[in-house]
């Protein structure tokens, strides 16, 4: 079974690159009727807020993403300590003392002579004595993961292809801090293996990460996972962008943005299919393909998701907004003004135009004239609007604009809006008729 996971750090909000690499592992496990799991990466203590995790699982319900397990990593620690010694007996992780302005400078020099910035595994070279003094100094070690330079790491990727890494070019990567505390790498493999994950899809600054890991996976005596490493999201300017980073369903949701329209854009954005106001999850499901990810950065559009959500708040269902809308506005109403909505929200103007009061507009004397005869001429039945303009233009020979246009500014104080045919019906008689009254007594 095709098993996913979505693993964030409970150190801020979502942003839309999280809610897109979520999306895209739930949309994997479900186009294989496998199960996407949600695994809280929460062993940093001192950033992580317990208001962060409560916010992503809100999120994830919000967008429509459920997940079939959870687990955090907060509570797993008993899990790394076991896995951690295995590796400490097998000569896979040793002890550094580095501090981290020491290693800055390594780096620099580095650079500064065209090298790779890579660690030099210089304490591998201490001898016991030098960690006996370096404890009876009251200096703890970090760990780092020592990676096998004989072994080559190549994975076939599912978007980015084969890939191949020399070890011997990349650092060995710090595991556990000096005061025990675990960082990403690690604890991360080991999850994989004890929650069974199938299938790693994430962003492509993870691709070296990837190759250390699958070290990892090795010296823990397990099979790796499938790795697939999709584009980042630009901007419009064509790079990273902090607004990007700033981007989340919060902020969606105060802009109207409806969780479908995100749902819709981020699953095919990267992807050589077209980006369709698509409501239907199962259409999406069946879909996606990673053979259909580009390498090219995959640009988030603002504009873009703006006329998407058009689309689709012009095909959400009454029972979709209802808890949103103004008391008393029903499902007759929503039909009626939903082909001029932007966002749902817009819903409650159109609303106060049926329900009144509305500003009543300056007409020259002809048009008076015009408005206090159709007063008189108003009749209610099924089509109120065409039997009134059926009998306006008998009487008076207008026809066109000049017909239609001061009758929809007087009973809607509006230049346009919904179907006359349907909105004139919600306004009621008794309203239609002062406001057109209102014309004659003026």
């Amino acid at each position: 079974m095709t098993v996913t996971r979505f693993a964030p750090s409970p150190t801020g909000n979502l942003h839309v690159g999280n809610i897109r690499t979520a999306l895209h592992n739930w949309l994997l496990a479900r186009s294989a009727s496998g199960r996407f799991l949600l695994r809280i990466d929460d062993t940093d203590a001192v950033r992580s807020a317990e208001e962060y995790v409560d916010g992503i699982r809100a999120d994830l319900t919000w967008l429509g993403l459920e997940w079939d397990g959870e687990e955090r990593q907060s509570a797993r620690l008993a899990i790394y300590e076991t896995a951690f010694e295995r590796l400490r007996e097998a000569g896979r992780v040793y002890r550094c003392y580095e501090t981290a302005q020491e290693l800055d400078l390594k780096r620099k020099v580095l650079l500064g002579r065209g090298l790779p910035p890579i660690y030099d595994r210089a304490a591998l070279a201490l001898t016991e004595a030098d960690h006996a003094r370096f404890a009876a100094d009251g200096v703890a070690p970090h760990w780092r993961f020592k990676l096998d330079h004989a072994e080559p790491v190549e994975w076939v990727d599912g978007i980015r292809g084969r890939q191949h890494f020399e070890a011997a070019q990349l650092s060995d990567p710090v595991v556990r801090r000096a005061d025990g505390s675990w960082l990403y790498m690690l604890p991360s493999a080991i999850d994989d293996v004890e929650m069974g994950v199938t299938d790693v899809l994430r962003g492509e600054d993870h691709v070296s990460n990837t190759a250390a890991q699958l070290q990892m996976f090795t010296a823990l005596g397990a099979n790796p996972p499938r790795f697939a490493h999709e584009a980042l999201l630009v901007g419009n300017e064509g790079k990273l962008s902090k607004r990007l980073g700033s981007l989340g369903c919060d902020a969606f949701r105060e802009r109207g943005i409806e969780p479908q329209t995100i749902v819709a854009l981020l699953a095919r954005l990267g992807t050589s299919q077209p980006v369709e106001p698509i409501m239907d999850r199962a259409r999406l499901i069946e879909s996606f393909d990673l053979a259909t990810f580009g390498r090219a950065p995959a640009r988030f559009d603002e504009a873009e998701l703006e006329r998407l959500n058009h689309a689709i708040v012009h095909q959400l269902s009454y029972s979709e907004v209802a808890d949103r809308l103004p008391a008393g506005m029903n499902e007759r109403a929503w039909l009626a003004v939903r082909p001029n909505l932007e966002r749902v929200a817009d819903a409650a103007d159109w609303w106060r135009v049926i329900t009144g009061p509305i500003v009543a507009p300056e007409f020259g004397e002809e048009d008076r004239a015009f408005l206090a005869q159709a007063a008189d001429l108003l009749s209610w039945g099924e089509d109120p609007w065409g039997a009134l303009t059926s009998a306006l233009k008998d009487a008076t020979g207008r026809k066109g604009r000049a017909l239609f246009m001061p009758l929809r500014q007087a009973l809607t104080g509006r230049d346009h809006g919904p179907d006359m045919h349907a909105l004139l019906p919600l306004i009621g008689e008794r309203r239609a008729r002062e406001r057109l009254d209102f014309y004659r007594q003026g």
